[in-house]
């Protein structure tokens, strides 16, 4: 777990969560990079700790861990009572039921272009904090990822 501070005042403050070391900090040098302040963690165990620790903008979620699932780390945070923009990415296809359970922000298919995760990040940070701070998971969802297929 470690924490790069942007260098610019007033960056959001992310969280990368993946388990992957290589390509996490390949995200948080990209990300610090840009502006923002990003936090890493390489487990769920770290990511529960640093989020009970710290106040973020943004989760960036790897959904295979090696302790648990990225899905655990959401169910957790609700349990907990607490909401966090999150965009989710996995070299497999999420399935539509957690999709429509979790309502991510956004989803990223990996490999992905580090440009696709910057205008993600953008757009979410943008969009601001959600409306609803405990959706319904019965509810429709947005689609996360608007111009890609499906998935089952």
């Amino acid at each position: 777990m470690t924490d790069a501070t942007a260098g610019r005042p007033g960056g959001a403050r992310l969280l990368v969560v993946d388990d992957e070391e290589r390509l996490r900090q390949t995200f948080a040098r990209a990300l610090t990079g840009r502006g923002y302040a990003v936090t890493e963690a390489a487990s769920h165990a770290d990511a529960m700790r640093v989020l009970g620790g710290g106040a973020f903008d943004l989760l960036l979620l790897d959904i295979n861990l090696p302790d648990a699932t990225g899905w655990d780390v959401l169910r957790d945070l609700r349990s907990a009572g607490r909401s966090l923009p999150t965009i989710v990415f996995s070299a497999v296809p999420p399935r539509t039921t957690l999709i429509r359970e979790f309502r991510p922000d956004g989803v990223l298919h990996k490999p992905f272009p580090i440009d696709a995760l910057f205008r993600l990040v953008e757009r979410v940070l943008a969009a601001g904090s959600r409306p609803d701070p405990l959706p319904d998971p019965t509810g429709p969802s947005p689609d996360p990822c608007p111009g890609s297929p499906p998935h089952p």
